[in-house]
């Protein structure tokens, strides 16, 4: 069921000096180069060329005109792997217009800009790792900051520079996935915005608290806004912008890293909900905290960890009604506003909060022990909908007609 090897990446912070830096911003601009070169004949020829014949006129013979002749001061290695990212850049464009790449369609590949995130990826022969710093061809030994061992000796290293300025080493190592015995069965997550997760263990997780982060965020944008550009100021401010936001993003990445590393461990089966993200961003009044909540990257790292600590996880049809129908009787009450957060079940009489009990569903459903199907379809929906009651009131309307009885 799952392979035996498997690739991953370790980042790590590194502490570049200055003169490395220096040589870093000539790589990173050497690389640029040779993409935007290299896609700028792609867009003009009639017929995609071959990698083979990208490299040999975007890096061999530039080389020898007086416009690139500053390519030869960097290492090769790095140019011809921005040659052979675009070719699959352009690969995975093709195979996501016939369909042979699943999820969303994707878009053609972009011109690079020097105010954007860099990159340059070095291969087996370009690189080294010499006791606690790493050798990287035409730049030298980097300080690294080791947060944990390399499981592997890795195949490539990615050089990267993001637009808060601060610099990293991504290696890309094969693991062996580990055996680790599950404390429990089987947990279903129903992911929102306030509460990020409801388990249907009763257990619920609040989403961290972006709103000062926020408010900082709006007030360098607007100053950012008022700048000229061009001007110091505005690049100081752009800075400025972005360390809040690479401060916003480690937070979430952090809880969602922490969340999912404790879920997949604990429980053999996650179970999780398909939810339409791209159509939810729609609604102006939800579409920042959706966006912040991190909903696909939550199950994208359940996903890869499941796989590495031989768990599973699964997704359940977004169309399925977890939210109408009672988890304890399977009695279907119908479509709920989104204010209704409690109700009393009018087949059991027993008091569900809407997320836990959503959970609960979505759990059965994943595992495979599904309600009653005669009650999944239009054609069978309770003519009675879900009011807002007090809970008392039914329970002792419900206590008095037995009472009568």
């Amino acid at each position: 069921m799952y392979s035996i090897n498997m690739k991953a990446r370790y980042q790590y912070r590194i502490y570049p000096t200055q003169q490395q830096q220096t040589q870093l911003a000539k790589l990173f601009g050497c690389c640029r180069v040779v993409w935007n070169d290299a896609l700028a004949k792609c867009r003009t020829a009639e017929k995609l060329p071959s990698d083979a014949a990208l490299q040999k006129s975007c890096i061999t013979q530039a080389k020898n005109t007086e416009e690139r002749e500053w390519l030869g001061e960097v290492s090769v290695i790095p140019l011809q792997q921005s040659i052979r990212d675009l070719g699959v850049a352009w690969k995975n464009f093709f195979d996501s217009l016939k369909g042979k790449r699943g999820g969303a369609k994707i878009k053609p590949p972009r011109f690079k800009k020097k105010s954007n995130r860099q990159t340059a990826r070095f291969r087996r022969g370009g690189f080294s790792i010499k006791g606690k710093k790493v050798y990287l061809a035409r730049i030298g030994n980097l300080k690294v900051h080791w947060s944990r061992p390399l499981p592997s000796e890795p195949s490539s290293v990615t050089v990267i520079k993001d637009r808060a300025g601060r610099y990293f080493l991504s290696f890309v190592v094969e693991i062996k996935p580990e055996s680790i015995p599950a404390k429990a069965p089987s947990v279903g997550v129903d992911l929102g915005i306030k509460t990020f997760a409801v388990l249907s263990t009763g257990e619920k997780v609040k989403s961290p608290d972006y709103t000062k982060l926020n408010r900082k965020i709006r007030g360098e944008q607007r100053k950012l806004s008022r700048r000229q550009k061009g001007s110091k100021r505005r690049e100081r401010t752009r800075l400025r912008l972005a360390k809040l936001k690479a401060m916003l993003r480690d937070k979430r990445k952090d809880f969602l890293h922490k969340l999912s590393t404790r879920l997949v461990l604990h429980y053999q089966v996650v179970c999780l909900e398909d939810l339409n993200v791209s159509g939810m961003v729609k609604n102006r009044k939800l579409a920042r905290a959706i966006s912040e909540a991190g909903w696909r990257e939550f199950r994208t790292m359940c996903e890869n960890k499941s796989a590495k600590y031989g768990r599973e996880t699964r997704t359940i049809s977004r169309w399925q009604p977890t939210s109408q129908y009672c988890c304890e009787c399977n009695y279907r009450w119908g479509k709920l506003d989104l204010s209704i957060r409690e109700l009393v079940c009018l087949g059991c009489g027993t008091l569900q909060d809407r997320d836990g009990n959503a959970s609960r569903n979505i759990e059965a459903v994943g595992v495979g022990h599904t309600h009653n199907e005669n009650w999944t379809g239009s054609g069978h929906k309770t003519s009675v909908g879900a009011i807002r009651v007090e809970p008392s009131t039914h329970l002792e309307d419900r206590q008095r007609k037995l009472n009568a009885c």
